[in-house]
């Protein structure tokens, strides 16, 4: 059995729903420490005048750090609104975007107060509307490596699943990200790239509502 350990994203990369295809099991992990400027609270889409991102502001924490399991959103800045006009503006005129705009709008109305469980309530309606069952699991402890020892405030890494699984933790994020070798981006149909060129490795709402049902064969 294959296991991958990823982070949390929302709306995360084309990358990172390749690896809940491609894994039997998939740990999501919460008891890590928050990293700003990462797919944690943020997505990129393809928008008119070319890469957009869009981020979840959060509520500020007391300490330095703050455990992912604990980092609650913010309601500032009427964000929900704003996010999904822009999906609006970038694929309203895209070949899916009315046939799942249902299924999505409801993540832009009710309010959650923790990003983690928000994350997987995205990432559980994204893999119905891929017609995917991947197996995730939120981690019970912080699983740790020799480098990255867990960190303070959250559970010994008693519970880590059995050696070997693929760690993409840091290998999928928006900067400097470690080499996937197993990841190679497939270009497929957006609606500007005729404009930008193709763009790789965007949120997955890209390539769901460009290709719609054949999205999970780019996957």
């Amino acid at each position: 059995m294959t296991t991958a350990l990823l982070s949390s994203t929302y709306f995360g990369p084309v990358q990172w729903y390749q690896k809940l295809v491609r894994y039997d099991v998939c740990l999501l992990e919460r008891h890590d420490n928050y990293v700003k400027q990462t797919y944690r609270n943020r997505c990129v889409i393809a928008a008119v005048n070319g890469p957009q991102t869009l981020t979840v502001p959060i509520q500020r924490y007391e300490n330095a750090k703050c455990l992912m399991r604990d980092v609650r959103i913010s309601n500032h800045g009427n964000w929900r609104h704003l996010h999904w006009n822009a999906l609006l503006s970038a694929y309203g005129e895209s070949p899916f975007f009315d046939y799942y705009a249902d299924d999505l709008r409801p993540f832009f109305e009710r309010k959650w107060e923790f990003l983690f469980d928000f994350n997987l309530e995205l990432t559980h309606c994204i893999c119905r509307l891929l017609d995917i069952e991947p197996t995730i699991r939120p981690t019970e402890t912080y699983v740790g490596t020799a480098d990255a020892p867990a960190p303070e405030g959250s559970c010994s890494p008693e519970s880590q699943p059995a050696a070997p699984f693929a760690d993409f933790r840091d290998a999928i994020r928006p900067k400097h990200p470690l080499p996937d070798a197993a990841f190679r981006p497939r270009p497929y149909y957006q609606v500007y790239r005729l404009r930008h060129g193709f763009l790789p490795n965007l949120s997955i709402l890209d390539l769901l509502f460009n290709e719609g049902n054949e999205a999970v064969l780019y996957l």
